[in-house]
């Protein structure tokens, strides 16, 4: 892992030396390619690409770092066409992008979206060592707890988008049936961290995706009735705390924590499993009925 970290500064520096879109690849040419579904048939350019395009991450420009750099990433890690080997790669340089400057507010966002599409292809072909795992588990956790900049959608520059990017993450670190307990544990922790922030209300579908990766803890059976009763006790009473008087602030986390609740309730109550039902419903009523 040290080796990992000292390779992470040498990305740093190599990724802010780069331009974009990369001088090999016009933007024309990129927009050519993305027509073609992102065929490119010669195996290392496309390598060389897919490194290329990290600091398009960081555009201020929503076409090259979304519609270009990002959909490129995905498509040909969801589709195999980069060897484990360059993925795990790409987590690493991802992951540095974390901890950089980021004077526009995107290239953080979209380097954990990136990152979520490492995490996926590692829950389908075991990209890392459990070790490498866990850590970039943490790191994600954390990039989630330290969320200041809420701005979602915005005119000209598009996504930014952090809390909804990290829950990307964790949704596709919950699916993967390595995790222990502990480990899901940590992802509810993350989660809940970022139900109410102080003084804001979501708008741009943020609740939504923080319940994603909790649908899918929940479906994993490792946590007991009662304790989701009490993580969810744990929530409404922080979004009223007795005898608080309204407020704007009060408003917001009983805004946010409904529009939290809701997704999860609808889920398991109208596409779960029985046992999942039985497991999540009865705390999440009893949480809902809890909110004025």
């Amino acid at each position: 892992m040290r080796r990992l970290a000292a390779a992470g500064l040498l990305v740093a520096v190599s990724i802010a030396a780069h331009a974009c879109p990369p001088s090999e690849w016009p933007r024309a040419q990129l927009e050519a390619l993305k027509a073609s579904q992102w065929q490119l048939a010669d195996a290392e350019r496309r390598t060389r690409l897919a490194f290329d395009l990290l600091p398009c991450l960081a555009s201020p420009d929503p076409q090259l770092r979304d519609q270009l750099a990002f959909e490129a990433l995905q498509t040909w890690l969801r589709t195999g066409a980069l060897t484990s080997a360059t993925s795990r790669e790409l987590g690493v340089r991802l992951q540095d992008m974390l901890s950089a400057p980021d004077p526009d507010g995107v290239a953080r966002p979209f380097a954990m979206l990136a990152l979520a599409e490492v995490v996926r292809d590692d829950r389908l072909r075991g990209v890392w060592t459990s070790a490498e795992r866990d850590a970039t588990l943490t790191r994600v956790a954390e990039q989630l707890r330290a969320v200041t900049d809420y701005r979602g959608f915005e005119p000209g520059i598009g996504w930014r988008h952090s809390v909804a990017h990290a829950s990307d993450a964790l949704m596709q670190f919950a699916l993967n049936p390595a995790l222990t307990r502990e480990q899901l544990d940590r992802i509810l922790a993350a989660v809940a961290s970022q139900v109410m922030p102080a003084g804001h209300a979501y708008v741009h579908g943020e609740s939504e995706r923080l319940a994603r990766p909790v649908l899918f803890v929940a479906r994993r059976g490792l946590h007991s009735t009662e304790e989701w009763r009490q993580w969810f006790t744990q929530l409404t009473k922080a979004a009223v705390p007795p005898g608080e008087p309204a407020s704007l602030a009060s408003l917001a986390r009983v805004h946010d924590v409904k529009g939290f609740l809701m997704p999860l309730y609808i889920a398991a109550q109208e596409g779960g499993p029985p046992e999942l039902r039985e497991r999540v419903l009865p705390g999440l009523v009893s949480a809902l009925r809890a909110l004025p």
